[in-house]
């Protein structure tokens, strides 16, 4: 079973050895975000997710998030504010902790460095894609209106 919590910005962290800390981007242009499709040959294969990656020891979460996206997109973000809080257990028994944060801002033209496809989607579409797992209820709040 698959089990997704959302905590509000700002709530305390639980930390456990099998959890992965990971930071993603919601790059914001309007009403639409950036989404990004992973590849063919990578894990949960063409599955949508919003761009960021792991934290590294040591790391804060703007900083990591700054890192990434200049590995992933090849711009250079302003980190905007923290917007959700998730931890997702999957099924196979990994778990990962998820900080989002608002970008509004970047300089540098975003390139495709390591995805499929990169969209610029209407906050309101966004349940049209196949997201991954953990994204899952960001993505029904974010359609919603409930976050921006």
């Amino acid at each position: 079973m698959e089990d997704t919590e959302t905590q509000k910005p700002g709530a305390p962290e639980v930390k456990s050895a099998s959890v992965r800390f990971v930071v993603a981007a919601l790059i914001l242009r309007g009403d639409e975000v950036l989404i990004c499709q992973r590849r063919p040959d990578q894990a949960m294969a063409l599955k949508w997710e919003f761009p960021g990656g792991k934290m590294e020891p040591g790391e804060g979460p703007e900083e990591a998030l700054i890192r990434e996206l200049e590995e992933e997109l090849g711009i250079r973000a302003m980190i905007g504010t923290l917007v959700a809080h998730v931890r997702h257990a999957y099924r196979n028994g990994g778990s990962v902790d998820l900080q989002f944060f608002a970008v509004h801002r970047f300089e540098g033209e975003i390139t495709k460095h390591i995805f499929n496809d990169l969209r610029w989607c209407n906050l309101r579409d966004l349940p049209g894609y196949d997201f991954l797992a953990a994204d899952r209820g960001l993505v029904r709040d974010l359609a919603a209106g409930k976050l921006l």
